[in-house]
């Protein structure tokens, strides 16, 4: 089965001064609404696998849409209190991203959270459109680190009442540029920066060996140092808004007038993630699964066609005693499923493969693992 960090474990839990859009990605309640998978730059380090970057696809979650309304269906589906829209850029698709952020406003009414990253410095008077669409909270990512750039369009969402704010993953190899972003950004009009540990993963690690990158630890995607230079910039901003000396240098700075936030590699993928599935899970489980720690939902399930189905159903409920509610035909993966205890129980008495079975809480119901009970499986 699938075993991941536990979440009690992990750190960086929300805490008053995050933003709402970083409390409900941690809280599992996030939609994550993936607008298009072009974007107007070819960053190194972008984490997006091959099947995503530079296709002009839209997912809600895991779950490939061609419509809105489906988009809807998923964030019912997990019971979104908001949704984060991201890309590729969202900027490439701007008509189908003020559609998307002004119907799910429509759907789910004014306290809908909606955050969105781009790193496309756009027109000023673009703003107010976001802002009259219903965008509560907008993250740009700075090209080259490259802050000045951006100040008319940042000076524009906050003045149109967008909560705006930088996010930009953090890079070993680039800690002066890194810490003079901190005294950069004091100009801009930001009420946060987030920083994410650098992540290495199959649609970057290439690149990442090119760079020099190794991983931190054998359970993270994290990349060496990363997470070091973020909590060492993360001091340094704290300590300024207490009137404290720099831990590292013992300086003592005046307050940069915006919280920073740093968010783990693992805690993104095993707190953030797992709570996410929990949640849709918790929304969606039938009679006959059980939803596991890890997010994931279990059941037995026994081999048939369907010429016997009904032959097996009518059986198993005669021998079981189990209400017809708690036995569901899945005639793509041609099988019965049923509660694990059920099939646990009758896996020698029968002449038919029987096994237990763990898939994701997603529309696709990815399984993730198939274990045979009887000899007749394996």
């Amino acid at each position: 089965m699938l075993d991941l960090p536990q979440v009690p474990n992990l750190a960086e839990a929300p805490n008053d001064a995050d933003t709402e859009g970083c409390i409900q990605c941690q809280m599992g309640s996030k939609l994550v609404l993936f607008v298009t998978g072009n974007c107007h730059w070819q960053c190194d380090y972008c984490p997006l696998s091959e099947t995503r970057r530079d296709i002009d696809w839209m997912f809600a979650n895991e779950r490939r849409c061609e419509t809105f309304d489906e988009v809807i269906e998923e964030a019912r589906a997990m019971r979104a209190t908001g949704a984060g829209i991201t890309g590729g850029d969202p900027l490439m698709a701007r008509e189908r991203t003020l559609e998307g952020i002004a119907r799910l406003k429509a759907e789910f009414g004014p306290t809908f959270h909606l955050h969105m990253y781009t790193s496309i410095p756009f027109r000023p008077e673009w703003a107010s459109e976001f802002a009259e669409a219903g965008l509560d909270e907008i993250r740009f990512h700075l090209l080259d680190l490259e802050a000045k750039r951006y100040r008319e369009t940042i000076a524009a969402c906050s003045k149109a009442g967008i909560l705006t704010g930088v996010e930009i993953p953090c890079e070993p190899d680039k800690e002066d540029d890194l810490l003079e972003l901190l005294e950069t950004l004091r100009n801009l009009e930001v009420s946060f920066l987030n920083l994410n540990e650098l992540e290495i993963t199959v649609g970057n690690h290439h690149n990442m060996e090119l760079r020099g990158f190794n991983l931190s630890t054998e359970i993270t995607a994290g990349a060496a140092g990363s997470a070091e230079l973020a909590i060492a910039m993360r001091d340094r901003v704290m300590a300024a808004e207490r009137g404290e000396p720099d831990p590292k240098d013992g300086e003592i700075r005046e307050a940069y007038g915006y919280h920073l936030k740093f968010c783990t590699a693992v805690y993104k993928d095993a707190g953030q993630l797992r709570r996410r599935f929990l949640r849709r899970g918790e929304a969606t489980i039938a009679p006959h699964e059980v939803l596991t720690d890890d997010g994931t939902l279990l059941f037995g399930a026994i081999r048939a066609s369907e010429d016997t189905k009904e032959e097996w159903m009518s059986e198993l409920v005669s021998v079981t005693g189990l209400p017809q509610r708690f036995l569901l035909w899945d005639g793509v993966n041609e099988r019965i499923e049923m509660p694990l205890v059920v099939a646990e129980s009758i896996a020698e008495d029968v002449d038919a493969p029987i096994s237990m079975v763990e898939v994701l809480p997603t529309h696709e119901r990815l399984e993730v693992t198939v274990v045979w009970l009887n000899a007749q499986g394996s």
